[in-house]
């Protein structure tokens, strides 16, 4: 793999963070003009939801809603077709959340939450780096946190059939793993594969391939790199200078036949792509009977239907076409 074999998707884009691809070729990133920017794979570009906080990690729902998690307003929000926003999730004991960073589901449709710190600015929480940041699971209406203690929690994945839970855990550049107990709760970070990644390293976003290799975007160095299933590290993509690859916060599998990668960056205003040597795993909304997000407003399901949204206000909002 080469810089010189990226190629770039998506124009206009505002700090698209998170990047998500559905099976029918249809990408989801994050934009702060919005919420989220839909592309579809004539290249025709929709901007879904109000500008206002800063959509990072995204998930998409059994449903076929999108699951958002804020980073600013600390929050945990569903995303309808019509751009109607519901608040899932914004306190936990009365408190609230902190900087709600990714949100992803398992194949048995709970949902896990990051959230990188409590500390104001969170940035403070990576120069340290300060142990505050936790990791939640929603199962159903009730929220608990089932690891904490870790230095800026970003993305993460859930392999409850192999039962563990991997975890970019940003302020100490590296990824951990953590058993899933009988009980749901995460046993003691591991780390998974060099720790750090390099030294200085600050990982990001990850995904596992369809051979078990993770792969990691790294921001220091604007890299991409693939810890193999026996924990050896592999650098596959480096730009220093930030020429290709600015600040690549995530990594997203597509395509017919999964070999289509995506990068997501909070710097760039579109989204990298290339080719990979090897299929990705497909994650749990692959599976799922989506669609909800392609119908027009009228259509859209019941109130509170997926997640338990009931008792919370909700804001609608129309798309805007670009």
């Amino acid at each position: 793999m080469s810089l010189d074999d990226v190629t770039f998707v998506g124009r206009d884009l505002r700090r698209p963070e998170c990047v998500l691809v559905e099976a029918g070729g249809r990408i989801w990133t994050s934009d702060e003009s919005a919420v989220v920017t839909r592309i579809d794979p004539d290249g025709a570009q929709i901007r879904i939801g109000a500008a206002g906080g800063v959509a990072n990690g995204l998930a998409m729902a059994p449903d076929g809603a999108l699951l958002i998690a804020d980073i600013a307003l600390g929050q945990v929000r569903r995303l309808d077709p019509d751009g109607a926003e519901t608040v899932v999730l914004d306190q936990l004991d009365g408190r609230a959340l902190g900087a709600v960073n990714f949100v992803c589901f398992d194949d048995l449709g709970d949902l896990w939450i990051t959230v990188s710190t409590r500390v104001a600015p969170r940035s403070l929480a990576i120069e340290r780096p300060i142990p505050d940041g936790y990791v939640l699971r929603l199962e159903g209406q009730e929220a608990r946190i089932v690891a904490d203690g870790l230095c800026f929690p970003n993305e993460m994945r859930v392999d409850r059939a192999a039962g563990w839970a991997y975890l970019a855990e940003s302020a100490l550049g590296r990824v951990v793993r953590m058993p899933i107990e009988a009980d749901g709760g995460l046993g003691p970070p591991q780390p998974y594969g060099p720790a750090p990644l390099f030294e200085g390293a600050i990982v990001d976003g990850i995904a596992f391939d369809a051979e078990g290799g993770l792969w990691v975007t790294e921001v220091t160095r604007n890299g991409l790199h693939r810890i193999t299933p026996d924990g050896r590290a592999e650098r596959l993509l480096e730009d220093p200078s930030g020429r290709v690859l600015n600040f690549p916060s995530s990594v997203a599998f597509g395509g017919a036949d999964l070999k289509t990668i995506y990068i997501g960056s909070l710097r760039m205003d579109r989204l990298a792509r290339l080719t990979a040597p090897v299929a990705g795993a497909a994650l749990a909304h692959w599976a799922a009977p989506t669609g909800h997000l392609d119908q027009a407003p009228n259509e859209r399901p019941p109130h509170g239907q997926g997640l338990g949204l009931s008792g919370r206000p909700e804001l609608s909002y129309g798309a805007v076409q670009s």
